[in-house]
């Protein structure tokens, strides 16, 4: 398969925070955070693979920052990595000053999604090819959180961990 680059399957979600999307202290729900980076992040993913995903894992999700009632919320999401057929997704989330309308940002995550065929059966996706300085630091860092993963599930040995290995000697 030809090699696709991280920009590829790009998506960009910008929305309102609205009055029914928040909690007592008037900031966004982080569950209504979280479908939103799901949304964008399963359509990077089937932008990359150009086939049906499903989400496989939450990896990783840091609320860094509240997102006040009114905030303009804008959503990143690309795919950093892929194996055989899964990919691994990283969503950067931003949100905008009211008054100047620089951005900050508030949030990360990293969601893993497979390809699948119409009989969901895990499919092959293509490879990717990193491009700037970002993407390659992402890259690389994605085998080691799979590995990572695969120890704690109990589907690899910690010894055949090579790129995880090489973060302790």
């Amino acid at each position: 398969m030809k090699p696709k680059y991280p920009i590829d399957s790009l998506t960009i979600h910008t929305d309102l925070v609205l009055p029914s999307e928040t909690n007592p202290l008037n900031n966004l729900f982080g569950g209504e955070l979280l479908a939103r980076m799901d949304r964008a992040a399963s359509i990077a993913a089937r932008r990359h693979s150009r086939r049906i995903v499903v989400t496989a894992s939450v990896n990783h999700v840091a609320f860094n920052r509240s997102i006040p009632l009114g905030s303009v919320v804008t959503i990143e999401a690309k795919v950093s990595r892929s194996f055989r057929s899964s990919m691994e997704v990283y969503i950067d989330v931003w949100i905008e000053d009211r008054e100047s309308g620089g951005r900050a940002k508030a949030n990360e995550a990293i969601y893993t999604f497979v390809a699948v065929d119409e009989t969901g059966r895990p499919t092959e996706v293509p490879p990717i090819e990193p491009q700037s300085d970002i993407e390659k630091i992402r890259f690389d860092a994605a085998l080691r959180r799979k590995q990572l993963s695969l120890v704690l599930a109990g589907k690899m040995n910690p010894h055949d961990a090579t790129e995880l290995k090489a973060l302790f000697l």
